[in-house]
């Protein structure tokens, strides 16, 4: 059941009345058989790979926190009598079945992940490179298994490092892991921050109701007028890019740039909106990344739930080792202390966007893109003292607003350049196409470009789309809270923009031949 489609507001308005004429207390109830029913409907035959994992999760949790309530409970009965050395060991005898029960989940469910999403691309490169044919194993990958995967092992490390509670009621913890608006692309959340939203209930709220409603609004206006229409010009070149070259390709690359934004966070504000409306709020996943001045903080920005994930989980794992950091120690005296200092650092970054890379895919192109991410990043750590001297040798004047103009444009330009590794047929063809901008387009470009599926008009609508898209963006990179204000407008004017925007998505959204409203880019993750 796609956002988009007619049948999904059908079942929200369902899911929403049934929420609020619900008692209180059981409301929880509805929002799970809702969740399952839309998987049920969405995915019926990966539905047991979604079971599994919240039952393995669920049971391996009860484990590790039933360890640490004994050790807790342990240590307040007897803390006059155990000594520091006592104390020690007792600990470590709890963390290493602590850290086995953690291991054997995370193994399971990682393992599933990797199976039905990575082995058949590994098989189909092993049976090319020897010259046969792969087996079709009829394997199909679950719908979200990337998101319900990284928020199980979420939920299943900050219990072994003792921040949370375990669950201690399975159909609640299957609502955490099934919540239907988030389990397409997510954002992938926190136990901590969503599981008790999900089952305290809410009381009815016109507020939430409408600010969820514009919310989900703009996510179509974002996703069917912007990114399904520039859509078009992006597959014509990137599925036959041998027959383009020059500025016909770098349009390309800047549409699939606009495109994968507006799809991707289209999607999660639809589901950002749907949750509101019933009072539960979802952490943000995007936050204008196209206003980042580097690639560091563009990762803070851009799905922010996998990026903070990543952070949390891996980069401060590998930086904050003591084995890495005693490898460090022993590079200063090769490469010096600074070197030695960052090589933690170093090492977490690239494993950090590796990560990112292989959630996207196992096709090498994905991992280039994390190659990508990372040596930048890493590139920029270990030129930062020679960069700051040289804008001082050039007196440049950082508090200027053209300097941050220019750390913007430049930062923006490196991530269209890298876009064109994950959207690419394959690496091969990425540098092909790279190398194709560089050689003159074979026809006039102007009537190259409108016979790529799009006419005069289409341009127009998306110039004007991403001009309001950016004005907007700017005034909440200003401070402004745009659906706060849209209350203290005017009654008239406030539903004059609701409307327009409701006749834009009708009018303008693309709903042509070959058209699939169930098609978000990060559906299949």
């Amino acid at each position: 059941m796609a956002f988009t489609s007619f049948y999904f507001l059908v079942f929200v308005a369902i899911v929403i009345g049934a929420y609020y004429v619900t008692p209180i207390k059981g409301r929880w109830l509805v929002l799970l058989a809702a969740s399952y029913a839309f998987y049920l409907i969405s995915s019926p035959k990966t539905f047991v790979f979604l079971l599994s994992a919240t039952v393995i999760t669920f049971l391996g949790g009860w484990y590790i926190g039933a360890q640490n309530a004994a050790h807790k409970s342990y240590l307040a009965a007897h803390k006059e009598s155990l000594s520091k050395e006592e104390k020690k060991a007792l600990k470590a005898k709890v963390q290493k079945k602590k850290r086995r029960a953690a291991a054997l989940i995370l193994i399971c469910n990682f393992g599933v992940l990797a199976f039905l999403k990575y082995f058949k691309v590994y098989l189909e490169l092993l049976a090319d490179k020897l010259g046969g044919i792969a087996p079709d194993l009829g394997v199909l990958i679950p719908l979200g298994i990337s998101f319900y995967t990284f928020q199980a092992a979420a939920y299943i490390i900050d219990l072994y490092r003792n921040k949370i509670e375990a669950d201690h009621n399975i159909l609640k913890f299957a609502l955490f892991m099934s919540f239907f608006p988030q389990i397409i692309q997510g954002p992938i959340a926190r136990y901590d921050h969503l599981a008790g939203q999900l089952y305290e209930g809410h009381a009815f709220s016109y507020t939430n109701l409408a600010h969820g409603m514009q919310l989900v609004l703009w996510g179509f206006l974002k996703k069917l007028v912007i990114a399904d229409r520039v859509a078009i010009l992006v597959n014509q070149v990137f599925e036959h890019y041998g027959d383009y070259s020059g500025g016909i390709v770098l349009v390309a690359l800047l549409f699939y740039t606009i495109q994968i934004y507006a799809d991707f966070s289209g999607g999660i504000d639809i589901a950002r909106g749907v949750a509101q409306m019933m009072g539960i709020e979802m952490g943000h996943n995007f936050m204008r990344p196209y206003f980042s001045d580097s690639i560091s903080e563009f990762w803070r920005r851009w799905h922010m739930s996998l990026s903070f994930w990543c952070r949390d989980y891996i980069f401060y794992s590998i930086s904050l080792s003591k084995f890495f950091g005693k490898m460090g120690k022993r590079l200063r005296s090769v490469f010096g202390d600074r070197i030695g200092k960052l090589f933690p650092v170093l090492v977490a970054q690239m494993a950090t966007f590796l990560t990112i890379g292989l959630w996207h895919g196992a096709e090498f192109k994905y991992i280039a893109y994390g190659l990508y991410n990372g040596g930048i990043i890493i590139l920029g750590l270990l030129l930062e003292p020679y960069l700051k001297k040289a804008v001082q040798v050039l007196h440049i004047n950082t508090a200027h607003k053209g300097w941050k103009v220019f750390q913007v444009l430049r930062t923006f330009s490196l991530i269209v350049i890298g876009r064109m590794f994950p959207k690419a047929v394959s690496f091969s063809a990425a540098l092909s196409m790279y190398a194709s901008i560089f050689q003159p387009c074979t026809a006039p470009f102007v009537g190259t470009l409108f016979s790529l599926g799009l006419s005069g008009g289409d341009f127009v609508v998306i110039l004007l789309g991403c001009l309001v898209w950016f004005v907007i963006s700017w005034k909440q990179e200003k401070g402004l809270r745009i659906r706060q204000s849209m209350d203290e407008m005017p009654v008239l004017l406030r539903w004059g923009i609701l409307l327009a925007g409701f006749a834009a998505v009708l009018v303008l959204g693309v709903y042509g031949p070959g058209y699939d409203a169930s098609a978000f880019i990060y559906r299949g993750f």
